[in-house]
């Protein structure tokens, strides 16, 4: 069983910055991990993951060189540092998991954070 806890939302201004955590707790070593958000009255939407090794990462256009994902694999913790954010990066953010080859609608979801950006 696979748990993840999301933290470190909260708000920001236009330009600035913020960090997400993601807490993974059960065997988490073989896991891609992922960052999705669902802004108010928009469906969810991918962000960004990273693969179990953590040489490989993916990025939505719109938020490509503006966030970076990463994993400490030690501590079981993912990260999405998120800078020069805009009104529009606003939404709940979410953490997720899964195993190599399968979906991350079928893989382990937090509860998410909620981030806002103020113009």
């Amino acid at each position: 069983q696979v748990q993840v806890v999301e933290s470190g939302g909260g708000l920001a201004q236009a330009g600035g910055s913020l960090r997400l955590s993601c807490a993974a707790s059960g065997r988490t070593f073989a896991y891609d991990m992922a960052w999705f958000r669902q802004a108010p009255g928009k469906e969810r939407e991918f962000v960004a993951d990273i693969d179990w090794s953590g040489g490989r990462t993916y990025y939505a256009e719109s938020v490509k060189g503006r966030f970076t994902i990463s994993r400490d694999g030690g501590k079981n913790m993912i990260y999405l540092q998120m800078n020069s954010l805009k009104p529009e990066d606003t939404a709940v953010y979410y953490c997720a998991a899964r195993l190599g080859g399968t979906a991350y609608t079928n893989g382990y979801w937090g509860q998410g954070t909620q981030v806002t950006v103020s113009s």
